[in-house]
């Protein structure tokens, strides 16, 4: 593929996603749309039918996707155990830093540039990364930030029930009448989209604020992440799509949840907002790097 072609290829996996996140940024600068209600649909309703459908839907060899979430799970430890020194390092506090160079952007970003990227045959690879990724902002993430969090009770969330449900469809090959495969493909069908804008109406929110440690953390984190991408993928093994989709997921930016649980917490909320939003801005340089190494 020439330079040309690849530039092409590049902006058209990219253009849909950042339309979408501009078309909210720019609605909500005029309308100031109140989001909580659509957000809190998206995480009990979309979002798990979507992860349902993507498990449920497919023959599922968890053997097959195992080295990728181990190679997920690596790459977020690694890129989290970093950012520990070098928070001590510059006088942040880990709580702030910690949790946007560890948890990335695999549900707002992630889903649909797998998709766009390698096709709806990947969606399921990718539901796999946004799950262990997800798995740990609600286990190790809300135990971080609040050490009371109890941990056995991590099922009852919405997405990792979804999950553990079509995992076992899947595993068992339970019979699902079609026309509610089709209902539940449907309703996650409207999580992307909605995730996408709604990344866009929270960026009408947060400030530049901080930029030294903003700006450090946009280079940080996706850096990082795909120099460390690189060992795990070495050290697993993997090869083919598989290290393709990890070197990609090495590079997402902060995940927007990042903001919202420093929020919740008390957690310096305005700094890790600002990372947040100039991290996504820079994945407008490190994702096409990265689907360039790749494609």
């Amino acid at each position: 593929m020439d330079e040309q072609s690849l530039s092409f290829r590049l902006l058209a996996i990219l253009f849909p996603i950042f339309a979408i996140v501009a078309a909210g940024f720019f609605y909500a600068r005029k309308h100031k749309p109140e989001m909580a209600v659509a957000n809190r649909l998206n995480m009990d309703v979309f979002v798990p039918a979507l992860v349902f459908a993507a498990m449920a839907g497919k023959s599922f060899d968890l053997t097959v996707y195992a080295p990728l979430a181990l190679g997920g799970f690596l790459v977020l430890a690694t890129c989290g155990l970093l950012a520990w020194p070098v928070a001590r390092l510059f006088g942040i506090q880990p709580k702030t830093l910690v949790p946007p160079m560890l948890f990335n952007n695999s549900g707002n970003i992630g889903l649909p540039l797998a998709v766009l990227a390698w096709g709806e045959n990947a969606l399921p690879a990718a539901v796999i990364l946004f799950m262990v990724e997800n798995t740990l902002h609600f286990s190790f993430g809300a135990r971080l930030l609040d050490p009371t969090t109890r941990l056995l009770t991590l099922w009852r969330i919405p997405v990792v029930f979804a999950a553990i449900a079509g995992l076992t469809v899947a595993l068992l090959k339970v019979p699902v009448w079609q026309p509610a495969v089709i209902a539940i493909k449907m309703l996650g069908d409207v999580s992307v989209p909605l995730l996408l804008f709604s990344l866009g109406v929270r960026m009408t929110d947060v400030t530049f604020g901080e930029w030294k440690l903003s700006l450090g953390s946009a280079l940080l984190r996706p850096l990082a992440g795909m120099a460390v991408a690189y060992g795990v993928i070495a050290l697993l093994g993997l090869h083919g799509r598989d290290a393709a989709m990890l070197l990609v997921f090495g590079a997402l930016p902060p995940a927007v949840l990042n903001f919202l649980f420093a929020e919740r917490y008390k957690q310096e909320p305005q700094r890790v907002a600002s990372i947040v939003l100039v991290g996504n801005m820079a994945a407008l340089i490190f994702l096409p790097l990265a689907l360039a190494l790749v494609l």
